[in-house]
């Protein structure tokens, strides 16, 4: 049986339930459309840092955030756009503004949210266009579909590149095993390129590694006695970044539809028509093993 509730936490946060696997995901509108808990047959898959999430003035670290119109950051947190210059803070504006929500479904097999962020003054202020993104969460236990349509309203096209940066919550990352689709990775530190052999130094400080090119839609973590399959279209997304800190219970696989700095580089970046959408998704699965 599948619902879906509402509950006043801090902020109005929206609970899917199904009660027969005792699964739960959280979403909450207000802080950057983000989902903050995913339960899975009475198991957390996500990391939350509770104390961040509770401070408005805080970027959260936790949950599944929304990156949008960049991923990663600019040099100096600058674009240039038709020759004027532009300041945007890291992985965009869309994971720290409220989101509206337009619908929620529960049915037999599945239990659904779906989110909008309109363009604004202050969107506008730092990303020159008139835009509409719509996120709709479908969720059935331990299977998550994130569905992506973004609508341009500007007169001119709009470039843009969207992510997610999922925190999995993990006891031992030592334990866990990598199928990622490519065969070398970019340390976003160092900026050096290495080849991918399979397995990360956890005892390094911070990890902050981008693969690309990537050679399929699906990535997979096992480990901890559960696989996570991490799967999403392939008509845009081409990057994925592996992230995580050193003695913190969480890594981060992130799928990418562009490299940083690609709204000066131009690299991957998705173009919208004017009056024109595109579409796009990923999905989670948790299976026991």
């Amino acid at each position: 049986m599948f619902e879906v509730l509402q509950q006043k936490q801090q902020y109005q946060t929206y609970v899917l339930t199904d009660a027969s696997t005792d699964s739960r995901l959280e979403v909450v509108p207000e802080r950057g459309g983000i989902i903050t808990r995913w339960r899975v047959r009475g198991r957390e898959i996500l990391y939350l840092d509770a104390e961040r999430f509770a401070r408005p003035e805080m970027s959260v670290r936790g949950g599944i955030p929304i990156l949008f119109p960049i991923c990663g950051n600019l040099p100096d947190n600058t674009y240039t756009h038709q020759g004027e210059q532009y300041t945007l803070k890291q992985h965009g504006f869309a994971r720290d503004l409220p989101w509206e929500v337009t619908k929620s479904e529960a049915k037999d097999d599945s239990a659904s949210l779906t989110l909008i962020l309109r363009s604004n003054e202050q969107t506008r202020a730092v990303y020159p266009f008139d835009f509409q993104l719509e996120f709709t969460y479908e969720f059935k236990g331990n299977w998550l579909g994130i569905w992506q349509r973004f609508v341009n309203h500007s007169s001119a096209p709009m470039p843009f590149s969207v992510g997610l940066h999922p925190y999995f919550l993990v006891s031992d990352k030592t334990d866990l095993k990598f199928e990622i689709p490519a065969t070398q990775f970019q340390n976003q530190i160092t900026k050096e390129t290495h080849t991918f052999s399979g397995n990360f130094d956890f005892e390094q400080e911070e990890l902050d590694l981008a693969f690309r090119p990537i050679s399929a839609q699906k990535a997979t973590v096992k480990g901890d006695s559960q696989q996570l399959q991490l799967t999403w279209s392939s008509n845009y997304y081409g990057t994925l970044v592996f992230w995580t800190i050193k003695g913190k219970d969480y890594y981060c696989l992130e799928p990418w539809t562009a490299p940083r700095n690609a709204l000066n580089t131009g690299t991957d970046l998705i173009y919208i028509e004017p009056r024109d959408e595109v579409q796009t998704w990923v999905n989670l699965v948790i299976t026991s093993t």
